[in-house]
């Protein structure tokens, strides 16, 4: 073990005392208990929605479960000599919508966390960069979305540099944060004991800044996920967003509901793998 990386394991993990865990039978009716209030909350919420689309009587309003439910039979097999919506299953829609989200989302990750990384550690280029990536993420994705198409088009280039642009910020911002908060003492105790720059940023600053940096880019794929429907209102099907929009032309309205659940619920579930992640990747997180 390095010097370096002795000064990294004191600061980062710390002397903390072993967290106490609960017994397995505790732990087992915790999630009994949050399950079955899940459940509840959701069976709640279907009755009051039951209840307001008869009391409104206005499938174009407010469509039932059921009607959304027929939608997603019908969208997800070959009916009545259709297949899916627009020729395209609804599987087939939400893959195209992923595919495009992870391209952006990945891009955007990456540079964010280099230009972050460079913004936190050279002093010029924070204040250089700090206005522009401010400005970006101040600016809704539709108000850039059609300078990008006349620049790339209307295929898949501009989407992706729109999901792309999306992401970015956060990560940039989280990580030049999380970066410039690292331990004055840690890190001239790394540079004493004859570490680099490179070394110290590797060892000692990122380390500590991997629990913000996982926060920003929880947000970021939040918002590329968020901006898929603005990304794909021109020539986007197939995709979930091109399939809402398309449905919103024609009113059906129970088609632009299953477009919103089949959004929220692969979005909870990529940040449920988000969390996983951090759990495994920054086991440390909350007792640096």
């Amino acid at each position: 073990m390095t010097a370096v990386s002795a000064v990294r394991t004191v600061g980062v993990d710390g002397d903390a005392p072993p967290s106490t865990r609960d017994p397995r039978r505790r732990r087992g009716a915790g999630w009994v208990r949050r399950t079955a209030l899940r459940a509840v909350a959701l069976v709640v919420l279907l009755v009051l929605w039951q209840i307001l689309a008869v009391v409104t009587d206005n499938p174009t309003f407010i469509p039932s479960p059921g009607a959304v439910w027929d939608r997603l039979v019908q969208t997800s097999t070959t009916h009545d000599g259709t297949r899916g919506y627009s020729g395209h299953l609804l599987v087939e829609h939400l893959g195209v919508s992923l595919r495009r989200i992870l391209i952006g989302s990945v891009v955007g990750v990456v540079a964010g966390l280099v230009l972050g990384l460079v913004m936190g550690t050279v002093t010029w280029v924070r204040v250089v960069t700090e206005p522009l990536v401010t400005f970006v993420r101040a600016l809704p994705p539709l108000a850039y979305f059609s300078l990008l198409i006349i620049w790339f088009g209307i295929d898949e280039t501009p989407k992706l540099w729109l999901l792309s642009i999306a992401a970015l910020p956060p990560v940039a911002v989280a990580t030049a944060s999380a970066v410039n908060a690292a331990p004055a003492t840690l890190v001239e105790a790394a540079r004493a004991l004859g570490g680099g720059r490179w070394e110290v940023t590797r060892d000692v600053v990122l380390p500590h800044a991997l629990p913000e940096i996982f926060t920003g880019i929880r947000l970021a794929v939040g918002i590329a996920y968020s901006s898929v429907v603005a990304a794909e209102t021109i020539n986007g099907v197939p995709g979930i967003g091109g399939m809402v929009r398309d449905a919103q032309r024609y009113s059906q309205t129970d088609v632009v509901v299953l477009g919103l659940f089949a959004i929220g619920l692969s979005g909870l579930l990529i940040d449920a793998v988000l969390r996983i992640a951090e759990n495994r990747l920054v086991p440390w997180r909350g007792r640096s």
